[in-house]
């Protein structure tokens, strides 16, 4: 979109503008706004001219342009119909030395998941990458994953999907547990029971994320020992995307609504939550237990130095989970594999 297509957007963000004075506003002729209207409506907005002058009555379902319309947040928009990779390309622009850019498609075909994973995102969903540039050491990157899942969770039960965070930064939809059958005596049924407490353990729900996944973020960061230098936030949501393409385990907002959902309105939320959040990152904390599935779980963290079990009691700034083991202990867990269990 041209920058005096993007001017004459924001001229009518507040309410119907004559042309005359969007054309004194802008800096062109009359005609050229008429052909700056036209090009918009032929893009798919909904330009009407009335007796007050021209205004916007219909915006389109995505883009560039429709998100950055009425965004209450200082994210530039850089929209995509396909890309390779969302956190690439920001990483590109941090080179460039740019900063409070959201990089958005519609389709990314090259994404990454944590351990290099692959994470391909097919057309429908909203894969977005925050460029940031926070004054903070880079001890304190991880809280702003925390926010990331925040704001995606809120935006999902704002559309009315039950959304949940795991550790540390999967939003899931849970689904409900699956009876155990129960032996003489109220025992669950299993022959080969052990008498091990590690071997009554199984993933909750039969799944060691707890949950269906809706959305994966990644956060990637380059600084020095004190200070970051820039901060990116990938967040991949399975938006409007068919049951048929999701990968096992997953579930999009169309799967769960049963409708599709406004994806213009839906990215404009996780942006102005993630700005609110990051403003003020010892809220961040509290936001993300009010959203949490994983405290109050028993859980065992996969980490490098081994396997951590016990409930999950908490978590610290900036983003380590507090488990409570079966010898009373507290271990404060940075990093690693959660998965939620339950008693066979």
């Amino acid at each position: 979109m041209t920058d005096t297509r993007s001017a004459l957007l924001d001229a009518l963000d507040d309410g119907p503008v004559d042309g005359p004075a969007l054309a004194d506003r802008l800096g062109v002729s009359r005609a050229a706004v008429w052909k700056q209207v036209e090009g918009l409506r032929e893009a798919g907005w909904g330009i009407e001219s009335t007796d007050d002058g021209y205004r916007v009555a219909d915006v389109p379902e995505f883009g560039g342009a429709a998100v950055a319309y009425g965004l209450d947040a200082p994210f530039e928009i850089e929209f995509h119909d396909s890309i390779g990779s969302t956190n690439e390309r920001a990483r590109e622009l941090a080179d460039e030395g740019r900063e409070d850019v959201a990089v958005v498609a519609d389709e990314q075909t090259a994404g990454r998941g944590r351990l290099d994973r692959g994470w391909r995102g097919p057309s429908g969903g909203i894969y977005t990458s925050l460029l940031l540039r926070p004054d903070v050491p880079p001890a304190h990157s991880p809280v702003y994953t925390l926010a990331a899942a925040v704001a995606v969770t809120r935006a999902a039960r704002e559309a009315g999907v039950d959304a949940r965070i795991k550790w540390p930064n999967d939003v899931l939809v849970s689904r409900a547990e699956p009876e155990v059958p129960l032996a003489a005596g109220g025992e669950p049924a299993n022959e080969n029971q052990s008498d091990s407490s590690d071997d009554l353990l199984v993933p909750a729900a039969g799944e060691a994320r707890g949950g269906q996944k809706l959305c994966g973020i990644l956060t990637e960061m380059e600084g020095e020992a004190d200070r970051v230098a820039w901060l990116i936030v990938g967040i991949g949501i399975n938006a409007n995307v068919g049951a048929g393409v999701l990968p096992d385990g997953a579930t999009s907002l169309l799967a769960e609504r049963g409708e599709p959902v406004d994806r213009r309105t839906f990215t404009q939320r996780l942006l102005e939550t993630f700005d609110e959040l990051r403003s003020d990152p010892e809220s961040i904390l509290d936001a993300w237990r009010e959203h949490a599935a994983t405290l109050g779980q028993r859980v065992r963290v996969a980490t490098p130095g081994g396997d951590v079990v016990g409930e999950a009691v908490d978590v610290e700034f900036p983003g380590a989970l507090v488990v409570e083991t079966d010898d009373g202990e507290r271990e404060r867990v940075t990093a690693g594999d959660c998965e939620h269990l339950r008693p066979i």
